[in-house]
């Protein structure tokens, strides 16, 4: 973890991306929506790592596209270094395309099969104007690949030549190529072996010192997120429940469902384990089509109380720094 800036970098606001659901010969008729991500708020700071946590399907990813404008939100703002970038046109969004980068899940479907690791690399150098030829642009290529920690050679390879932690190398090479501001990192460990896991983790938080950057982490394991993150946002039917500092959340969780995560984290030692009370939720996570009145989490909650099924929490802050949306605070 980093001491980062106060100083803003990216803060959204009531971000909501729906899909709708339609049907009928030719799909023509609207019947409803995924409310995949549903008024959601937060800021991340210059330098900082956000951890971004929750179930499969809860909306992680869909907030990390829409943010960087490869999805288009629904509604709400997206502010990325001053400029409210929501409805930006194409030719104004190409410019700021180059301060915010992603890095995939999936080190292999990320990467043309067709193009080798020195076009994978170069191909948003040419783009962008970065480069003024061909000699410059191996150079850079040579250069970023060194920075991952990855040979020259490779840059003639192509990507089913490369075991999965190099692939993912490349793709966190092909991010850095335009010297970003700010990386979604989306699940970037989840398809790796544990081992390689924390050498790209180890690799990112050099990175991120050497370039100043700032990071959006998204992952459901919570000991990664531990690791790597200076704050943490946890999810729920695409929703926020609760953000708080690393240490505030792991210490002292507030919401049911924060609980009921990280009492699911394994540990090591088996009789630490057999002391330690362990949340098994109930049910299963509702229908984003059909979400449930009142906080989304209540029909699973160990804590509902009546109040839970009629009215909605907001996110409201507890203590300093600490942000929860529940009906117990």
């Amino acid at each position: 973890m980093n001491n980062f800036s106060e100083e803003i970098i990216i803060e959204v606001k009531n971000l909501k991306k729906y899909f709708p659901i339609k049907r009928g010969i030719v799909l023509s008729k609207h019947v409803g929506d995924v409310k995949a991500v549903d008024d959601v708020s937060f800021y991340i700071r210059k330098g900082e790592t956000l951890g971004l946590v929750g179930e499969s399907g809860c909306g992680k990813s869909t907030v990390a596209r829409t943010i960087i404008r490869l999805l288009e939100p629904t509604d709400g703002q997206i502010i990325f270094d001053g400029i409210d970038i929501t409805k930006l046109p194409s030719r104004d969004l190409r410019k700021i395309r180059k301060d915010m980068q992603i890095i995939f899940q999936d080190p292999y479907s990320s990467l043309n099969p067709r193009m080798t690791v020195s076009e994978i690399i170069g191909e948003p150098l040419k783009v962008h104007g970065i480069v003024k030829n061909s000699k410059e642009k191996e150079r850079r290529v040579q250069e970023l690949l060194d920075l991952v920690g990855l040979a020259p050679y490779h840059a003639t390879r192509y990507p089913h030549e490369f075991s999965g932690g190099q692939r993912q190398r490349i793709g966190i090479a092909r991010a850095l190529a335009l010297n970003p501001k700010f990386i979604v990192a989306d699940e970037p460990t989840s398809a790796l072996d544990v081992s390689i896991r924390s050498q790209i983790i180890n690799l990112m938080q050099d990175l991120q010192k050497e370039f100043k950057l700032t990071y959006l982490f998204i992952s459901h394991d919570l000991a990664v997120i531990r690791h790597i993150c200076d704050r943490i946002a946890v999810m729920y039917l695409g929703k926020i429940v609760e953000i708080a500092n690393n240490d505030d959340l792991y210490n002292s969780p507030l919401h049911p469902y924060t609980q009921a995560l990280l009492s699911a984290i394994p540990i090591p030692d088996p009789e630490m384990a057999k002391k330690r009370k362990k949340i098994v939720l109930t049910g299963d996570v509702p229908s984003p089509v059909n979400p449930p009145l009142g906080c989304r989490f209540h029909p699973r909650c160990p804590n509902v109380m009546d109040i839970c099924s009629k009215e909605e929490p907001k996110l409201k802050e507890i203590k300093p720094g600490h942000f929860v949306a529940c009906h117990l605070y």
